[in-house]
């Protein structure tokens, strides 16, 4: 049409242009389209909003002691050549969570403070209100008078919860951490869920062991198809096998549970495994590196030089379609 209405040489060479330029621009605007469409497909859906982008978390617990430095300053040297949020998980500053046990945690960890999401151990609690713990870390940690909270990365929703159920007005079920709990679970809208505290409910640990004050945190996350819980306390390495609250192989709905306590206190013993327990090590200081993707996750413990023990593996979350057989796939010498 608009080559007829033009008129002249100059004026129809300047339609032409026209014409030529509209072509293109429809032709880019459905190339756009296409790729987009096809960008796409591998994506999970939080709060009626695609997920794409993968997150990276770095975790362990039982770090830094005042009188020992050498463990911590290795395991952060690990951290500084991995990007992402860090998950401090408890008894985080040696001997007593003090304001001056902090200033030792600063020398080490403390260089990525800027990215920790802390989560307070007994240790912290040594001091009364773990203030030590809540002056050095502020609003990242929560308040003294609610010390858990919760926050999404990625497609994840993740949740920091205090073990030190005296402290805290306890942690059966209807205490006030369970209530908070079980009402944030009901408001997430992720397809993939992290919790992290210092006490795990299974432990083979020698020093410690299960907990079973711990339970009614699971039954309110197992209930809600949370994927990881990570904890620390015993000075060692577990990774367990998904399970129920029960400690039963549960390989559609379960759990996976990670003790990460090699954070650079001290290394202790074990007892016998749990029928659970997949992979563990009380041999090296390391931590915990896990690529949170929008439909699963993939893990790998990273050791402190010196040491040739590796653990690694990957798994879908419950909000998706989990692998054939609800299998997880491992790999570790």
């Amino acid at each position: 049409m608009i080559l007829m209405r033009c008129r002249g040489i100059v004026v129809f060479l300047v339609c032409a242009a026209l014409v030529t330029l509209a072509a293109v621009a429809q032709k880019t605007a459905s190339k756009s389209s296409n790729t987009g469409a096809a960008s796409s497909r591998n994506t999970a859906k939080a709060g009626g909003k695609e997920q794409t982008v993968d997150a990276t978390v770095v975790a362990a617990g039982d770090i830094a002691d005042c009188d020992a430095l050498s463990g911590a300053e290795a395991t952060a040297k690990l951290i500084d050549n991995i990007p992402g949020t860090v998950l401090a998980i408890g008894d985080l500053s040696y001997p007593d969570g003090s304001e001056l046990n902090f200033k030792c945690y600063e020398k080490t960890w403390g260089r990525h403070k800027a990215r920790t999401r802390p989560a307070p151990g007994n240790h912290e609690h040594h001091t009364a209100g773990a203030s030590g713990y809540f002056n050095y870390f502020g609003t990242a940690a929560g308040t003294p008078a609610v010390p858990y909270y919760s926050f999404d990365l990625g497609a994840w929703h993740i949740i920091s919860l205090d073990s030190e159920c005296p402290q805290v007005g306890g942690c059966e079920a209807g205490s006030p951490e369970e209530r908070w709990l079980r009402q944030d679970l009901e408001r997430n809208t992720s397809a993939c869920i992290l919790a992290f505290w210092h006490i795990p409910l299974f432990s083979s640990g020698d020093k410690h062991g299960n907990a079973p004050q711990m339970k009614p945190f699971w039954d309110d996350l197992y209930a809600a198809g949370a994927d990881i819980i990570l904890g620390g306390h015993d000075h060692d390495y577990e990774r367990f096998a998904l399970q129920t609250p029960d400690g039963k192989p549960d390989a559609q709905r379960g759990i996976r549970e990670f003790v990460v306590g090699t954070g650079g206190k001290s290394q202790r013993g074990f007892s016998a495994a749990l029928p659970t327990t997949e992979r563990r090590s009380n041999s090296t200081f390391g931590v915990l590196r896990l690529t949170l993707h929008p439909t699963g996750y993939d893990w790998k413990f990273v050791a402190a030089p010196g040491s040739d023990f590796f653990d690694s593996g990957s798994d879908h979350c419950h909000g998706t379609t989990r692998k054939a057989g609800g299998s997880a796939v491992p790999s570790s010498r």
